[in-house]
């Protein structure tokens, strides 16, 4: 049969920040980031969580995020840790072993909250800390997410076949 390589995929998602005053907190890798306006959405709006549900999707090939995510919503889930439990469910023989994270924004600082998230990340998807890298970047000032209009994470995800 041949050896069977990895697969990787990519997701992307980016979210405004919502009106200070909406008291929505920001969640970013399933971690709650104190002291900071919450993101734009209809779920929790959490980037990271939908970049990396985007990324999982890119390799099962099961859009989550879209038609399924909206049904979750209106059924009343709006924590994006389902979102990428479910499509973590539609990898068929696989699993992942390798989760890499960037985050672009000016605010807030995310450097004391990497490890947390990594921590994060690491449950939801069954892997080690170590197999997980969060990297954060204010961007320069060059897009909307470099200038605190809301912020941006692109995932890339590692799955090889389950043993």
């Amino acid at each position: 049969m041949g050896t069977v390589l990895p697969r990787t995929g990519i997701g992307q998602d980016s979210h405004r920040f919502d009106e200070p005053e909406s008291g929505k907190p920001l969640m970013l890798g399933g971690v709650r980031i104190p002291d900071a306006a919450g993101l734009r959405g209809n779920s929790d709006a959490d980037v990271v969580l939908h970049a990396l549900t985007n990324a999982v999707s890119g390799i099962s090939g099961t859009n989550v995020l879209g038609a399924i995510s909206d049904e979750m919503c209106r059924g009343g889930t709006t924590d994006s840790a389902e979102y990428l439990r479910y499509a973590l469910g539609t990898l068929t023989k696989m699993r992942l072993c390798h989760v890499s994270v960037a985050i672009e924004c000016a605010t807030p600082v995310l450097a004391p909250h990497i490890d947390a998230i990594r921590a994060s990340i690491a449950s939801l998807c069954g892997i080690a800390v170590s197999d997980v890298g969060v990297t954060a970047t204010s961007g320069e000032g060059l897009t909307g997410f470099g200038r605190g209009e809301g912020i941006q994470a692109l995932a890339i995800v590692t799955a090889v076949r389950e043993e």
